[in-house]
């Protein structure tokens, strides 16, 4: 069998002793590597892919590069030649994984050229940032990042053990990586939290059932703009938005908040979307007590000592309303809302810390007064988690998808 072919994304300039060290691991794991250098500073030859090929793909030369004078602008022309020298060379050769050695520096090169990249396709990163905020250098990519432990400058007992775990862990899933083919099943994505499982599970099987290839995000700040990057690289058959808690979170500064596009790839693109409150009753917030002086004067859940439910209220929920009335007015295919008026997941049921049963009729009013004329508006005498709740989507998921 031929040898996977293994990128290697480490600047030889200040990096270039871990660099061979981490390529003789490669070598002799049975991996071919292709070593992409985006040095600025100085060219120490060695790379399959030089510093000077990588200022050149983005219409630079490397002198250029060097007399910009600024970190910043240095590494933004070294990321775009990065990227599109990665995808050249997956497109032309077929790599099997990628690893990278940085800095906060490093990793944010790596992590951009790595988010580039697709999914199923090993990624690892061996960074000093690894136990710090992640977020920026991982994206919604499938990366893994590794603790250095110590800086990344010279080899040390230490270093040389992370080192050779990482580079013999990316060689490992490199000789089992077997890309998948893209299913020839319609693809549906659907957002959830174990709060709201008693819906979506039986949603999923009885698409699966139907032949559909089902994907779930856990919307708890990563799954949703995951759930949105899908939505809008792959031919997406429907997507279920039904578990709201990055944009209450978002609006509300919950621990959860994304960003203010969550949820509208799909409807920009045209995907037959279903949405419904699910999880609107309460706010993810930090420890109980912090939790407290943040949002004073509501209810709250205990949910581990890190994590606290805050009961939501009227002026949250109505500017929920009204934030995704604005969405669904941009919508360029089918959108529907389904609210239920007894409950919007196992916090807010008779069986829950949260329960407030007064609350869903005011906002399925509001609701009907706000949602643009383009939105199909169900309002469903059931609480999210029961089975009439379920069946109402799912006939209407099934309706979409035959469409």
């Amino acid at each position: 069998m031929a040898k996977p072919n293994v990128m290697m994304i480490i600047t030889n300039d200040s990096k270039q002793h871990e660099a061979a060290f981490i390529r003789d691991v490669l070598a002799n794991a049975g991996c071919n590597v292709i070593h992409l250098d985006c040095s600025i500073r100085q060219y120490i030859p060695s790379a399959e892919i030089t510093p000077m090929d990588v200022a050149q793909a983005a219409g630079h030369t490397i002198l250029e590069v060097r007399d910009l004078k600024h970190e910043g602008k240095c590494q933004a022309v070294m990321i775009e030649g990065a990227i599109k020298l990665a995808l050249k060379t997956h497109d032309e050769q077929g790599l099997s994984g990628v690893i990278a050695v940085g800095g906060s520096m490093g990793t944010s090169l790596a992590g951009f050229v790595m988010q580039a990249l697709p999914y199923g396709l090993p990624k690892l990163i061996v960074s000093t940032m690894a136990s710090g905020f992640t977020a920026p250098y991982l994206g919604t990519k499938d990366i893994a990042i590794m603790n250095s432990v110590t800086d990344i400058s010279g080899l040390n007992s230490i270093a040389r053990d992370v080192y050779r775990n990482a580079a013999n862990g990316i060689a490992g899933m490199a000789h089992g990586y077997d890309p998948q083919k893209s299913a020839e099943k319609p693809l549906v994505l659907m957002t959830m939290l174990s709060t709201t499982e008693k819906t979506c599970r039986p949603i999923r099987e009885a698409l699966e059932a139907d032949g559909c290839e089902v994907m779930v995000f856990h919307s708890s700040g990563a799954g949703g703009p995951t759930l949105d990057s899908i939505a809008a690289d792959k031919d997406v058959a429907l997507v279920l938005d039904l578990s709201l808690t990055e944009i209450m979170d978002f609006q509300n500064g919950g621990l959860a908040g994304t960003s203010p596009v969550r949820g509208r790839a799909a409807l920009e693109k045209g995907i037959p979307t279903i949405f419904a409150p699910g999880n609107a009753d309460f706010i993810i917030a930090g420890p109980f007590e912090e939790a407290m002086k943040q949002f004073p004067g509501t209810t709250y859940h205990k949910h581990n000592p890190a994590l606290t439910a805050v009961r939501t209220q009227m002026p949250q929920l109505e500017k929920l309303a009204d934030h995704l009335a604005s969405m669904f007015a941009t919508a360029s295919g089918p959108v529907s809302f389904y609210v239920p008026l007894k409950g919007f997941s196992n916090h807010d049921s008779e069986f829950g810390h949260l329960h407030e049963p007064e609350m869903p009729p005011p906002f399925a009013e509001y609701v009907t007064q706000v949602m643009p004329a383009n939105v199909d508006l169900y309002i469903k005498d059931a609480h999210f988690n029961d089975p009439a709740f379920a069946d109402a989507i799912l006939a209407k998921a099934r309706e979409y998808l035959k469409a």
